[in-house]
């Protein structure tokens, strides 16, 4: 491969209910286009039937903008990289139709992506603003739908230390705020609400588990039954305790994480530790990361906002990594909805 030559990656992400294009030459983005559908808002979670619909609107203009934007033409790019699975099965089918017929009209490449390798590898977008950590490093992978404790030796080699047994982190925050009337999706609102409350007004328990294995369907059992009993004493409970409500649920939760981040450096040795995937936007998230470099020594590593969601960018750095290695997919591959984090 001749040093320094341009080579362009078109990555389409479209595993649930965010359509998004991106292109990204030698690993830095030239446009990253997110389309957001906000007709599942509505029915309180993502409709699949109506995300997939939403996704087939979407795609060809998203595609469209991402291309204008890096300005350059179809003809240009190098490869095309699109998210395989996990997800929602006919969401994931649009994007790798598309990818699929694009590449082969281009003649170019085609490469499979697993979203939650492109979560973790987000951190190795070139970009100023954030530090790429060294192998071997942590990584805490949090959304709607994961929460792992994931080992990463190298670029493809990764290994799951520890899981949620039931809902993941997202979901404990969004079925907390729809408990409290709070609309979907409603984990930003109870971490807005939470930054103006007492951490310590209401005590919930954590849930026992062993090892470096995750639980929240319990806690989200225990603050039913909580709001239930107060509300039943004052109907007005929950609009005069919002606050700290919010406050008490985010100090549960965090705590749950960083409980298991801790005995995971201690098994490991592993001090580089970093944060993927939507839940990794939250305030009080990135802030006690961000404290244990002076408390404990770590060395921490926090995404930009814009890598945090759904988007191709983290796609597109996959398709990059894999482009180096000549790893491309066959025309014959197939989406799927299930995928763990260590398979490519």
């Amino acid at each position: 491969m001749i040093k320094n030559k341009p080579i362009y990656i078109l990555g389409i992400e479209s595993s649930c209910d965010d359509t998004s294009a991106s292109v990204i030459c030698n690993g830095k983005i030239l446009s990253n286009v997110v389309a957001n559908q906000e007709i599942h808002a509505k029915y309180g979670g993502v409709v699949p039937e109506l995300a997939s619909r939403a996704h087939q609107q979407n795609i060809v203009p998203v595609i469209q903008q991402a291309i204008e934007q890096a300005n350059i033409d179809k003809k240009d790019l190098n490869a095309i990289a699109f998210t395989r699975g996990p997800g929602l099965m006919g969401s994931l089918l649009v994007g790798t139709s598309f990818a699929k017929s694009l590449a082969l009209a281009l003649n170019i490449p085609l490469i499979a992506v697993n979203h939650m390798q492109g979560h973790v590898l987000a951190h190795f977008i070139d970009d100023e603003n954030q530090q790429k950590p060294p192998f071997p490093f942590m990584c805490l992978t949090i959304s709607g739908g994961h929460t792992q404790i994931v080992k990463i030796s190298d670029y493809f080699t990764m290994e799951v230390l520890g899981e949620t047994l039931d809902d993941a982190v997202g979901e404990a925050y969004d079925k907390s705020a729809k408990i409290l009337g709070l609309p979907y999706p409603g984990g930003p609102l109870v971490d807005k609400y939470a930054r103006l409350g007492n951490p310590k007004a209401f005590n919930f328990t954590k849930p026992k588990v062993d090892g470096l294995n995750f639980s929240f369907s319990g806690l989200k059992t225990a603050i039913l039954y909580f709001l239930q009993k107060k509300v039943k004493e004052n109907p007005n409970f929950i609009e005069e305790n919002l606050n700290d409500i919010c406050a008490s649920i985010q100090h549960t939760i965090v705590g749950i994480l960083f409980d298991k981040i801790k005995l995971a450096v201690e098994e490991t040795g592993i001090k580089h530790i970093a944060i993927a995937g939507g839940v990794s936007a939250n305030s009080e998230i990135r802030k006690v990361l961000k404290e244990t470099e002076t408390k404990y020594g770590w060395t921490t590593y926090i995404p930009q906002f814009q890598f945090t969601t759904d988007n191709a960018a983290m796609i597109a750095i996959v398709g990059y990594l894999k482009y180096l290695e000549n790893d491309f997919s066959e025309s014959e591959i197939t989406a799927t909805a299930r995928l763990n984090v260590s398979e490519n």
